[in-house]
């Protein structure tokens, strides 16, 4: 069967999504990147702090296959991105990381990578006990959107990650990606700690702990 990539949606439609899921702050965030400024407010969080049921979907989720990626698939996800883009997802899969997405009809729906070693993120080191995961890198395809398959995916890692002996699932989410963090309330996730990261021309670096939630 051969596997192809979901459609992308126009740019007049992009610029909606920028507006209507709350990437505004993230797309100004971007442009003073551009001249130098990195100034990243974003989240530590524990999902599935409470057992969550599995989440409906739009459509009939029998449809979907569960698959664990290879670089076949990692070529095809990469595809539209900077070849950077393919060889680092490539390294993640050398490194030991899982990449897993949804199939519908020989096109990928939706994919997310998953990492069991302590890995570092804007600078900071974060430190993974044997039965903690880290799940990051969460992408839904443009033509697949609105069908809650990003929550559904990820309760389906949850489950995977279970026959492992993991327990605890950890990810980072931005301050101003709201719809990350909606999915993700829907997952039973919580907030642990809130952190500021701020870059200046790529040289200077610093990480600030803003607040820790109870």
């Amino acid at each position: 069967m051969a596997i192809k990539k979901g459609k992308d949606i126009s740019n007049s439609k992009k610029i909606w999504n920028v507006l209507r899921y709350g990437l505004f702050f993230l797309v100004v965030r971007n442009k003073l990147a551009q001249i130098g400024l990195n100034i990243k407010p974003y989240y530590w969080v524990q999902e599935e702090v409470e057992k969550c049921k599995e989440p409906a979907i739009k459509g009939d989720p029998s449809k979907y296959i569960l698959k664990y990626f290879g670089p076949k698939e990692i070529e095809i996800i990469s595809k539209g991105f900077p070849s950077a883009i393919e060889k680092e997802n490539l390294k993640l899969l050398n490194k030991g990381n899982l990449c897993i997405g949804l199939i519908y009809n020989s096109e990928i729906a939706a994919y997310t990578f998953i990492e069991f070693n302590d890995f570092v993120y804007n600078h900071r080191t974060f430190k993974l006990k044997d039965n903690e995961a880290y799940l990051f890198n969460m992408y839904t395809i443009h033509s697949f959107r609105h069908r809650n398959l990003a929550a559904y995916l990820r309760y389906q890692c949850y489950q995977l990650l279970k026959d492992k002996g993991i327990d605890t699932k950890y990810s980072l989410t931005e301050y101003f990606n709201n719809s990350s963090i909606k999915f993700k309330k829907k997952l039973n996730s919580k907030h642990l700690n809130l952190y500021l990261y701020i870059e200046l021309f790529k040289k200077y670096h610093w990480n600030f702990l803003l607040r820790k939630y109870k």
